[in-house]
């Protein structure tokens, strides 16, 4: 009888081996239930963080109205000058410098806006080593301006350094942003002085001359590079290359657009003499129609495609035009 009874009080899924008991799972420590979340947390974090960065900080600016009245300028100075000072705070300041952007900024993501503002700062280098070297100087045998030649050394510095450099140092170097804000510096310096008559700024007809036939030089690498480009890419359906390259040239056009437009006032008087002005606006059209060319995915087809288009052609196409009439210009200041 007792052992009926034992046998009765028995769990009957005693016996049952562990596999096979249907026993409720242990509730998880309440460390684990916080954690799931914070980690579900970061991880819609980390996916939304680069796409909602790049969406805020993509901005290419080539309002070609920009500081049409320029700003700052002292009385006796050059307007030229000052737009370039503008346009570094511009691309530094306001829209945020991103070409040295590490990996772990959302910037480091974007590539058209970057190489737009190199391209910029590359035209503005142009002009300042012609400030510098010509136009900033009385003939070939005077002392070169401090300032000018302070601005022409540092927007030649790299637009890709960040607070370290470990390819040569693991000590802190400075940043292209200081390095373009003091180059700012040096040119409203220099266009102060200018206006106290304490530096140089030779409107002469050789001066512009020699700047116009630089940046007809610049024009003319920048049309080998699109030719590069096209020649070895053209065929090929995907290219990543080719609005890296379209872009970088559309800010070296921006920028000479509202130089050259400065320049204009600068150098009015031998303009007027020469009567450029016509010739002088047509070769103002064709840098910003280079420059505002904006469209939704750069293509880089054949140039006879019947299918797609070809970007890169049509960007070089405006580019040697600018640059042909830069060579008018120049063939009439030699007479």
């Amino acid at each position: 009888m007792n052992s009926m009874s034992d046998n009765a009080d028995r769990d009957p899924l005693a016996d049952l081996p562990p596999e096979l008991k249907d026993e409720p799972e242990a509730a998880p420590p309440p460390r684990r239930r916080l954690l799931r979340p914070v980690l579900y947390a970061v991880a819609a974090a980390l996916l939304l963080y680069y796409p909602l960065g790049m969406a805020w900080l993509h901005k290419i600016d080539d309002d070609p109205d920009f500081a049409l009245e320029v700003r700052d300028v002292p009385r006796q100075g050059s307007r030229a000058v000052a737009l370039a000072a503008e346009l570094i705070a511009r691309e530094v300041d306001e829209h945020r410098w991103i070409a040295n952007d590490p990996f772990f900024l959302p910037g480091a993501a974007l590539d058209n806006m970057p190489n737009f503002q190199q391209g910029i700062i590359s035209a503005l280098a142009r002009f300042a080593f012609e400030l510098s070297d010509q136009i900033g100087r009385v003939r070939g045998s005077s002392q070169t301006d401090k300032d000018l030649q302070e601005a022409s050394g540092l927007l030649q510095y790299s637009g890709t350094k960040w607070y370290f450099d470990f390819a040569t140092s693991f000590a802190p170097t400075a940043t292209s942003e200081q390095q373009y804000r003091a180059a700012r510096r040096a040119l409203i310096s220099y266009n102060r002085r200018l206006a106290d008559g304490q530096a140089i700024f030779e409107r002469r007809a050789d001066n512009l001359l020699a700047t116009l036939d630089r940046i007809a030089l610049d024009l003319g690498s920048a049309s080998a590079a699109l030719d590069s480009q096209i020649t070895l890419h053209s065929g090929d359906w995907i290219d990543f290359r080719s609005d890296d390259v379209f872009y970088s040239i559309k800010g070296q056009a921006y920028a000479y657009f509202l130089i050259l437009r400065e320049l204009e006032h600068d150098f009015e008087n031998i303009i007027r003499e020469r009567q450029l002005q016509a010739t002088w606006a047509q070769m103002l059209y064709s840098f910003r129609e280079a420059a505002v060319m904006d469209p939704l995915v750069v293509v880089n087809a054949r140039p006879d495609s019947i299918l797609r288009p070809s970007h890169l052609a049509a960007q070089g196409f405006y580019l040697l035009r600018a640059r042909t009439q830069l060579r008018e210009i120049t063939n009439i200041l030699l007479k």
